[in-house]
């Protein structure tokens, strides 16, 4: 039983002495569909790896011209977009939701960044 509570003291001491440096920042270029799926992946993932979402802010941009060229394409952003911004906002605790920026310069479709306070 000690070993056991030795154990958990253990790891809560070694968590309480990481540090995750950041802020995090991922890119996703190709299709719609499979950028907003990659986002809220890595998000998750995001939220996983920091482990306190009280902390963390998100900032999502997205590029015009490159969401131009898909919607040309035929690409559709609804429903896709609301649904991932919906889900964002009730599934992960967020304190507040993600700020989203449109950008007029060219570049990957979507920017994701996560910041945190320690």
């Amino acid at each position: 039983m000690e070993r056991a509570v030795r154990r958990a003291s253990d790891a809560a001491s070694m968590r309480a002495t990481e540090r995750i440096e950041g802020p995090f920042v991922w890119t996703f270029d190709g299709s719609l569909a499979d950028c907003l799926a990659d986002l809220e992946d890595t998000l998750r993932r995001a939220i996983v790896q920091v482990r306190d979402v009280a902390s963390i802010v998100v900032l999502i941009e997205l590029s015009l011209p490159a969401l131009k060229r898909r919607v040309d394409a035929g690409e559709s952003l609804q429903p896709g977009w609301a649904e991932l911004m919906q889900r964002l906002s009730d599934r992960y605790g967020l304190p507040s939701p993600p700020r989203v920026r449109p950008l007029k310069s060219g570049g990957p479709l979507v920017t994701l960044v996560v910041a945190y306070r320690s």
